[in-house]
């Protein structure tokens, strides 16, 4: 279950073409809090629903499982590790940018697969 998981969080990646559209890179810690702070961060219909915390917790769920973690802001990248009800995903920094109400993390600082989150 959780492999399949992974695996449709990835397939959700975008294309640089994608990347360009409409979408505003967040670039420090305070307008990533402005954004994000006191809101769940929805992936549906992968029934994923994260908060991320002003002190530096991750919470939330993944498929009916727990998912924790921890977040910190370094060099203008969101940098976090995460468990998935006991499977480690391990630290990485991501670009954030933001279009409307929808967030959108690229892992590896910008160069990898990106995933977009509604915010509630």
């Amino acid at each position: 279950m959780k492999s399949a998981f992974l695996a449709l969080v990835a397939s959700v990646g975008l294309t640089d073409a994608a990347l360009a559209e409409g979408y505003s890179r967040i670039s420090d810690r305070d307008a990533f809090l402005g954004a994000v702070a006191g809101k769940e961060l929805r992936m549906w219909p992968l029934g994923i629903s994260l908060v991320v915390e002003p002190d530096g917790e991750i919470r939330g769920n993944a498929l009916g499982w727990d998912v924790t973690g921890t977040w910190e802001w370094r060099d203008g990248y969101f940098c976090r590790e995460m468990d998935w009800s006991g499977y480690p995903i391990p630290m990485n920094c991501q670009l954030v940018e933001a279009e409307g109400g929808n967030v959108r993390f690229t892992v590896d600082q910008g160069r990898g697969e990106s995933a977009s989150f509604s915010l509630r």
